[in-house]
């Protein structure tokens, strides 16, 4: 057997056990994520025993059957303990999701904080309708403790992807390494865990030495040290294949240093809808919770030709235009974004994870893309808590000291913009999100409601009904913005030029309407906050146009790519 996949085997089942811990909540109220996902996981099953003719009991089963192994016990406990109440509220007239977790104890109502519900209330309050269930309340504490010392977890680890959505914001890594890396030069030999996803595929995981975008070592005449795929002499002129082929180009690697939307955070829309969902949609699973719900490999600037499970993707980057100019670059790309980063995060430790050598490597164009997260959060004074211009510069400005140590000569940066956020609601305010596919009752700004309830929004600004907290929020963008350009304007580095541009979202939109395509095909279904796959093509080919505007004539097309393509195929893929 194979034993990479053996140890990849056993990193996701550590993973997989790591997750049953409970998950600390640092502004959640009322429940918070373990709320979240109980409604979520309680509005599923019942829409299931409906769309199927069939009791509750029997949706929280077909609900479980659908899940990986790995995952059908801990629902199983959990459809043991939840669904006596369940039944007894639908008896009694009295059910919905909200009243079905505040009955259960993972949600409630803190002193001075309003009551929080999903769907619309029935007959009165949610506490006075659990009255009507547990008279007693001794009883009904009785029987709380007994639903959370049986779950011995954190409720978020029920379905996969759920403990994930949860800490979308919170979630702080400390490392963004790949996990399998014997030799530790930073690049991978498995996909997941931080590997070929989001770095190039490390050739030979056990010479430092060998990694994607390093100049070959002595013409790679006998082994691929750069991991482009390209290796050998060629025996009529006695050159090394890397001289005949890539020598007289100009080779370039890519990186973005970004957040949730450079790393392309997405979350199967099936998962969350009664009518799409089934046993072939959790397929991925492990695959996805693996790369902390991230599709690097399928973003704006690092997508790869990859064929995923279940469905063919439309994929366009930065990276496929790079490599179909110069077939030299192949692997030769880092996807250094992190859930959650802001410019804070990002000069305190994020940045530090890239990898590039400024004299054994290839130049590099960097992106430096961080939209939405130094004015997004969960809390309750939500503009308290954005960062200020002074201290984006300042961050912005650090960050770029810091490329240039480790930047090759001859390097370029774009640096973006925030975006304008307001898109989010004003495109999405009349639609229906997935969990509302069966009867059409869900919108997102019900679901943004909920989520603000709860203080577990992701973007309490840009998610708010009300307006003019939403244009704040975009006031303080715009002005985080104008921060990032000044310092491009003013910073002289020693080996990379240094550009701005938008983050123009209203842009993307115009050109996606403009082939046939609506705006809200742009944003992710389930999160209503992150761009969608459609929307990181599109974005990916803005990114190049200007890439090309800001540096013309120095990505040119490799005149040897058919002599490459002929003798090393598909140069071991990805």
């Amino acid at each position: 057997m194979d034993i990479t996949k053996v140890r990849l085997t056993v990193w996701v089942a550590v993973c997989a056990v790591v997750s049953l811990q409970p998950v600390p909540v640092l502004s959640s109220v009322n429940g918070g994520h373990n709320c979240a996902a109980c409604t979520i996981i309680v509005s599923i099953a019942e829409q299931l025993s409906e769309i199927h003719n069939e009791t509750i009991t029997d949706g929280f089963a077909r609900l479980c059957s659908f899940l990986p192994d790995d995952y059908v016990g801990p629902c199983e406990v959990f459809l043991d303990l939840v669904t006596p109440v369940i039944e007894e509220l639908i008896f009694r007239d009295l059910f919905t999701p909200d009243v079905a977790c505040h009955t259960v104890g993972l949600c409630y109502t803190e002193a001075g904080q309003p009551e929080c519900a999903l769907y619309p209330k029935r007959k009165g309050s949610i506490s006075h309708t659990i009255k009507k269930v547990f008279p007693d309340p001794m009883v009904w504490k009785i029987h709380k403790q007994k639903v959370r010392s049986n779950l011995k977890s954190d409720i978020c680890t029920l379905l996969p992807g759920l403990k994930q959505f949860c800490e979308m914001i919170e979630k702080k890594l400390t490392d963004h390494l790949p996990v399998m890396d014997e030799d530790s030069d930073r690049f991978s030999s498995i996909e997941t865990l931080r590997g070929s996803h989001f770095r190039g595929r490390d050739c030979d995981d056990f010479q430092k030495n060998f990694y994607p975008g390093r100049r070959p070592i002595d013409g790679d005449k006998l082994e691929d040290s750069n991991c482009n795929g390209i290796y050998g002499t060629d025996k009529k002129t006695g050159k090394t294949y890397e001289e005949l082929f890539c020598s007289d180009t100009k080779n370039y690697g890519v990186v973005i240093l970004g957040d949730s939307a450079a790393a392309h955070f997405h979350l199967p829309r099936e998962w969350f809808s009664a009518v799409e969902i089934s046993w072939k949609s959790f397929e991925p699973a492990l695959m996805i919770i693996a790369d902390e719900i991230d599709w690097p490999h399928l973003s704006a600037v690092t997508g790869q030709p990859i064929a995923m499970i279940n469905r063919p993707w439309w994929t366009d980057s930065v990276y496929l235009k790079l490599n179909e100019l110069n077939r030299c670059n192949h692997r030769d790309y880092q996807n250094i974004g992190v859930n959650g980063a802001d410019s804070g995060s990002m000069n305190d430790t994020i940045q530090y994870s890239m990898s590039r050598s400024p004299k054994n490597d290839y130049p590099l164009l960097v992106f430096y893309s961080l939209i939405g997260n130094d004015v997004c959060n969960g809390h309750a004074n939500t503009t308290h808590d954005m960062t200020l211009p002074a201290d984006m510069k300042k961050r912005f400005e650090s960050t770029l000291k810091y490329l240039d140590t480790q930047l090759p000569a001859g390097s370029f940066v774009i640096a973006t913009g925030l975006a304008d956020g307001r898109f989010l609601y004003n495109t999405l305010k009349d639609k229906i999100h997935p969990l509302g596919d069966w009867r059409k009752d869900i919108t997102y700004p019900m679901v943004y409601d909920f989520l603000d309830c709860i203080k577990s929004s992701p973007c309490a600004g840009w998610m708010s009904h009300d307006e003019s907290i939403r244009n704040f929020t975009s006031e303080r963008a715009a002005n985080l913005s104008l921060a990032v350009k000044e310092v491009t304007e003013t910073f002289k580095a020693t080996n990379f030029k240094v550009h701005y541009v938008d983050y123009d979202i209203e842009e993307f939109s115009r050109r996606w309407v403009k082939r046939g395509g609506k705006p809200e095909d742009l944003i992710e279904p389930v999160d209503g906050f992150h761009p969608s796959q459609i929307g990181n093509v599109i974005t990916g080919e803005y990114l190049w146009e200007y890439a090309n505007k800001f540096f013309p004539g120095v990505f040119s097309k490799n005149p040897h790519n058919a002599d490459i393509k002929k003798m090393f195929g598909d140069q071991g893929g990805y």
